[in-house]
């Protein structure tokens, strides 16, 4: 079996960072979303990954190469438009061949990983087996109807959602889906949908079965999903310190402090992990906070936030709170204000509070 990760889209949702950065390579935890990804996918005991790109090609490359560090042989597929998932099968043919594929979104988090999914699909061996989770809001996506184990119906954003099961951006296909993709017409938005290729397999008497998540599952597309998955990852890290933290300092419950890394009176208040080289100093930094490597934070209160690498925020008199600042920032303040600041920075940005 291989896998096909999708990693281009233009992440609208996510500007002003993605003018200037892949939104698979913002990172949660420390980590960019991709390598969680190809993590999952070479635990699932899959050797060979095709990674679908698209403008932002050059940087998912520089990031990933060879994939020999994932334990992968990565090979990359040019994507000149995203035309849709099914699009991205479709120009993928040459790669796949005729072995079964694991597709998955490269902006997806999943807890557990998919080597349960992929199991079970080489156990029944169905001509897909599709990823679902249990949603309070089905009518915001691609929704399943179940008989017993198979999917007989996918309704995208259906206003009377018949289930509350909704589909998450992992598949798994058989040769059939490229005869599928072939098939279909584009949808509304111009573009070829995996859930009508999905569906052109259903009505012609083929087997897709599923599968419901086990654990947490996040699309990271849009600021607060991240925020929320950079949660849900810190919440589940163990306390790790390897980096300098002075004796006036205070480390309150589950943080990390990578090497390299500098705290100076200031409080550090888990779950939070602070990168390599970075230097917090007179600072409190909150729950639910990662900090990159080599960022500078003096004189500044941050809390469920993410900070990417070389940022600087200094004498900020307010607490950041559900912020996502960008790499190689600058936040800086010169007089105190009453209000809260709520911060989305792309790379490269200054901000000067007067």
């Amino acid at each position: 079996m291989k896998a096909l990760v999708l990693s281009g889209g233009k992440g609208t949702r996510l500007r002003p960072i993605t003018h200037t950065r892949a939104k698979q390579l913002i990172p949660v935890a420390n980590k960019p979303v991709l390598f969680y990804g190809l993590e999952a996918i070479a635990k699932a005991g899959i050797k060979k990954c095709g990674i679908v790109v698209g403008d932002t090609a050059e940087e998912i490359k520089n990031a990933v190469g060879s994939g020999r560090k994932f334990g992968l042989q990565v090979e990359y597929i040019f994507q000149k438009q995203p035309l849709g998932l099914a699009h991205a099968v479709l120009v993928s043919k040459k790669y796949l061949g005729d072995e079964p594929f694991v597709m998955y979104l490269g902006d997806n988090l999943l807890k557990n990983g998919i080597k349960k999914f992929v199991d079970q699909f080489e156990k029944a061996r169905p001509n897909s087996q599709i990823l679902l989770v249990h949603v309070k809001n089905p009518e915001q996506f691609g929704v399943a109807e179940l008989r017993g184990k198979k999917v007989v119906r996918l309704k995208e954003k259906p206003k009377k959602p018949r289930s509350d099961l909704a589909l998450v951006g992992v598949y798994i296909f058989d040769h059939n889906i490229h005869k599928a993709v072939r098939e279909i017409k584009p949808s509304f938005r111009g573009e070829l949908e995996i859930t009508d290729a999905i569906q052109w397999l259903i009505d012609h008497g083929l087997q897709v079965q599923y599968q419901v998540v086990d654990g947490w599952w996040k699309d990271t597309g849009k600021v607060e999903d991240l925020l929320e998955a950079n949660r849900m990852i810190l919440d589940e890290i163990e306390t790790r310190i390897d980096g300098e933290v002075c004796p006036e300092c205070k480390i309150e419950f589950k943080v990390v402090i990578e090497k390299g890394a500098k705290i100076t009176r200031s409080l550090v208040r888990g779950p939070a992990i602070i990168g390599k080289g970075a230097l917090i100093e007179n600072s409190y930094i909150g729950p639910f906070t990662s900090i990159a490597e080599n960022c500078r934070v003096r004189h500044a209160e941050i809390e469920h936030a993410i900070i990417m690498a070389e940022s600087k925020i200094d004498n900020v008199p307010h607490r950041i709170a559900d912020s996502l600042v960008g790499r190689n920032s600058t936040i800086r303040s010169s007089r105190q204000k009453p209000e809260a600041l709520r911060l989305i920075i792309g790379d490269s940005s200054e901000v000067d509070l007067v």
